[in-house]
């Protein structure tokens, strides 16, 4: 799952639209008016998201409602967090090296 979510969150406008719905739920065509692109075209980023979990469709009525779905999220934000902490202990090593080096230079 994790695999479709970053492919979901690596285009733009996927992630725009993901930002307009972190506020709302919102019809297809409100989600569409701000781009440039055909409805055809949004409908396969909100089938992208979709199929990532990141978006959930409802039909009411004659138009459809998307909402967003944080879940997905959540294991993107723990993926982070061990890099993160890799990375981190990494600058320290680093640091403790080159402070090191430095004390040998000065000695």
């Amino acid at each position: 799952m994790l695999d479709s979510t970053l492919h979901a969150l690596a285009d733009s406008t996927r992630r725009d639209i993901l930002m307009r719905l972190a506020d709302e739920e919102r019809s297809v065509n409100e989600i569409a008016e701000p781009y440039d692109i055909s409805l055809a075209a949004v409908s396969k980023h909100l089938k992208v998201l979709e199929r990532a979990n990141l978006v959930v469709r409802r039909k009411e009525g004659r138009k459809y409602l998307c909402r967003m779905n944080y879940e997905p999220l959540v294991e993107v934000s723990e993926l982070i967090k061990t890099y993160r902490k890799f990375w981190e202990a990494r600058f320290d090593e680093l640091e403790q090296f080159l402070e090191e080096q430095k004390d040998k230079e000065n000695s």
